[in-house]
């Protein structure tokens, strides 16, 4: 079995736009016909850049190999250009490429990518969605400030089923982070965290899922004054790159931290477990690289009794992926949905994900278990200039 060819779509996803701006979906073709499926999650150019990294590494690296050789294929993609080092998007590039493989792999085979990875775990996969305004009240970007709004929502998504509910109290996150939280910041996150607990009680966690917005010493300030509502997490309390200092908030807080949407491969996941930085990995199936690569760092946190709980601000077969590692790892958590999988995030498939009452329900279909319908994809460009997600370009008080 050798690869042929490598298609691309870079697709805007229509308001309200929930799980980013656009998606960079790929399909990988092999000479005897069996497709397979990719997402790319790399945000640091713009999407038709990445677009031409997607078929640069795939025609240096991916063509007219075996789909079944990932360790070669990633070794060889890694050390492309004498880097060996977590390049965020040459690491995208390759989770996308990688992930597409293994859908291939599974298809031929006729398995789900869980049984080809030890075989299902988990027979549900308990889920979590962040507090989205409602769009359909007509609420827009103002709701994320709105204690009184978050809480009412909060209460609406655990009628729905969820018993995870992240958001975060704090405001923007800024190029000019990390910073010391005011007095009035403080407040005003006490308040909405406060009011939430109030809304749901205890039938849900609360996940505070901040941006490394603060200082060390303004994180720590924070999470005591969290600590009395119980979060499960405290997320990216400071900015990823130097976990050393996440490991001093860890030790200063009695609530969980949990770290990795923007971290990449075995190595940084290694470095936040070595100096005890956090207990909850945030894995991105479309950024960390790939498939097999996560399931390397869901081995590494098993050994020092930390979990997985997959990331996903992008699209479905992101999702997908997420699910095949959750289903097949002992030490899985939580996984992150976009609301209950619907909308956008179901139309772009031709078969949605399964959700039901809270929990994801792994597919039995062979490879990833979903299927991009291309029809959409192409009716749906992305035209804007903006990249998947911007930082307010000014300090912040």
């Amino acid at each position: 079995m050798k690869l042929e060819s490598v298609k691309v779509f870079v697709v805007g996803n229509p308001p309200p736009g929930f799980g980013g701006r656009y998606f960079v979906f790929l399909k990988l073709k092999t000479a005897c016909g069996i497709e397979g499926v990719g997402e790319v999650y790399a945000a640091t150019f713009g999407p038709k850049v990445i677009a031409a990294m997607i078929e640069d590494v795939f025609a240096r690296r991916f063509f007219e190999r075996d789909p079944f050789q990932i360790e070669s294929l990633w070794r060889e993609s890694y050390g492309s250009g004498f880097s060996l080092r977590p390049d965020l998007s040459l690491m995208g590039v390759i989770s996308g490429l990688e992930m597409a493989c293994w859908d291939i792999m599974g298809k031929s085979l006729n398995q789900p990518i869980y049984k080809l990875l030890g075989g299902k775990v988990h027979d549900q996969l308990r889920t979590y969605t962040y507090l989205y305004p409602d769009t359909a009240k007509g609420e827009g970007d103002e709701f994320y400030y709105d204690a009184d709004r978050s809480a009412a929502r909060a209460a609406e998504y655990v009628q729905q089923g969820f018993t995870g509910l992240k958001f975060d109290p704090t405001g923007g996150f800024s190029a000019y982070d990390p910073r010391q939280p005011t007095q009035e910041a403080l407040e005003r996150t006490v308040r909405l965290v406060r009011l939430v607990r109030e809304a749901v009680g205890f039938k849900a966690d609360l996940l505070v899922g901040t941006h490394g917005q603060f200082s060390t010493s303004g994180a720590i300030r924070l999470a005591k004054q969290l600590e009395p509502f119980d979060p499960l997490w405290f997320e990216e309390p400071v900015p990823p790159e130097m976990p050393e200092q996440m490991a001093i908030v860890a030790r200063g807080t009695s609530i969980p931290i949990a770290t990795g949407e923007r971290l990449t491969t075995k190595y940084e996941f290694a470095r936040v477990l070595a100096c005890g930085a956090a207990n909850i990995l945030q894995i991105n199936l479309g950024r960390v690289g790939g498939i097999l690569e996560a399931k390397k760092i869901a081995a590494l946190a098993e050994v020092h009794y930390a979990q997985i709980a997959p990331h996903l601000y992008c699209g479905p077969v992101v999702g997908a992926a997420n699910i095949q590692i959750a289903t097949c790892s002992p030490n899985f958590l939580i996984l992150e949905s976009i609301q209950q999988w619907g909308g956008f995030h179901a139309k772009i498939l031709k078969k949605p994900i399964r959700w039901e009452a809270g929990y994801v329900i792994p597919p039995t279909e062979p490879g990833l278990g979903v299927e991009l319908d291309e029809a959409v994809a192409l009716a749906n460009p992305y035209v804007e200039r903006g990249l998947h997600l911007e930082m307010i370009d000014r300090p912040l008080g």
